[in-house]
């Protein structure tokens, strides 16, 4: 007969009727599961006290539907790790590929580009905005419906403007880059990959590297659209990467809520470049494998992106020098007649020992001959180069 102590709880404990209990034991349903955090440390600790007169039912484990559940979670858990570490762990100064360092810390902060195409009887405007060195930073004044959320890297935003009445709506945003991981659980992912190695025939040519930008979704849910960015950043050692750069002054909220005001304005009487270093390549979607991406596709042109702009060489994989391969083959000369020599005098003489080692007499007599020439240098230093004792008359 199966017996437990039936618990009343309260808001602020758990206590056992102890009395009721005692008195009168009744058979009763074994407990729940397990998972009660209150009733099952009651009955550890009182087992001892209660070992005379009931008999107490060991906890039954979850289902296996619980465990499943709890299993698939921590594994998606740890399979997005690594992937939350490469985004997290994303420096813009520090970007190392097959042994080339860039520092592209000189464009951080919020740079856009436009897409503008006519409808009818509209015009759409998409503006794509990005910052590769850290999230973007809301606008102060506008609504959070027409802007990317927070921990956005990449955001488009699509903007329709109709001249006939001088109107324009905010029609579609799309949050392609940045760390959703608390809404979607999709964490940022930023893969570097050089140019010259990328595997293309169409890049062997080129010098630079490339940034794939991943996390979004349009619309961001579970069940969006995936995004993800992909810029190039091209080798042009006559650009710094700004030109033809469009400033937003507008007031920006930082991460505590502050309000912030953009200051760096373009200098006056600077003449403006024909092109911009940033260009818009593409927005569509794509197939890749067998999945839909919306796919951003820009060109950014600067010097940061040449090989050689952190103070290091443009082709990093350099050779060994000719007196390093010397030194390398004189030991192993060295090596190889020391060893085949002993093992020639253990199996032809027999010796045992220093005598296996060839020329080994004359390998013990060098500490007794650089002890000699040591006494000669110094007693001719010493001696001052005097003519044995006689002076001239």
């Amino acid at each position: 007969m199966i017996t437990c102590i039936t618990c009343h709880r309260s808001a602020n404990s758990v206590m056992p009727t102890w009395p009721r209990a005692i008195k009168s034991l009744r058979p009763v349903k074994p407990p729940r599961l397990c998972h009660d955090p209150l009733h099952l440390p009651f009955l550890q600790t009182h087992l001892t006290f209660l070992r005379g007169y009931t008999a107490l039912p060991r906890c039954r484990r979850p289902p296996a539907s619980i465990m499943v559940r709890s299993s698939l979670h921590t594994a998606a858990a740890l399979a997005s790790l690594p992937s939350l570490i490469a985004g997290l762990g994303f420096d813009c100064k520090a970007i190392v590929q097959d042994k080339v360092k860039w520092n592209l810390g000189e464009l951080g902060g919020p740079h856009s580009v436009h897409y503008i195409r006519e409808l009818s009887p509209g015009i759409s405007n998409w503006t794509f905005t990005l910052d590769i060195c850290r999230p973007l930073r809301r606008t102060k004044g506008v609504p959070a419906s027409d802007e990317c959320p927070g921990m956005t890297r990449v955001c488009g935003i699509q903007r329709i403007s109709n001249p006939v009445d001088n109107t324009s709506t905010i029609a579609h945003v799309v949050p392609i880059a940045g760390d959703y991981t608390l809404k979607t659980g999709t964490p940022l992912e930023i893969t570097p990959t050089r140019l010259r190695t990328s595997g293309s025939h169409a890049d062997a040519e080129r010098e630079g590297v490339r940034l794939e930008m991943k996390g979004g979704k349009d619309p961001l849910n579970k069940g969006g659209v995936k995004q993800k960015a992909i810029i190039e950043f091209i080798c042009d050692r006559d650009r710094t990467g700004l030109e033809g750069d469009e400033p937003d002054n507008r007031d920006k909220i930082d991460d505590d809520g502050e309000s912030l005001t953009r200051r760096d304005e373009p200098k006056k009487g600077a003449e403006k470049p024909l092109t911009k270093s940033l260009s818009f390549i593409s927005y569509k979607t794509e197939t890749i494998r067998d999945d839909e991406w919306g796919v951003l596709r820009l060109d950014w042109r600067t010097k940061y992106a040449c090989e050689d702009s952190n103070g290091q060489p443009s082709s990093s994989s350099g050779g060994w020098g000719f007196f390093t391969w010397f030194i390398i083959i004189l030991f192993m000369v060295v090596a190889a007649y020391l060893i085949f020599g002993s093992w020639l005098n253990y199996n032809r003489y027999g010796a045992r020992g220093l005598d296996m080692v060839p020329h080994g007499d004359a390998i013990r007599d060098i500490p007794f001959l650089m002890k000699d020439w040591g006494r000669r240098v110094v007693s001719t230093v010493q001696s001052g180069g005097s003519r044995g004792g006689y002076s001239a008359v």
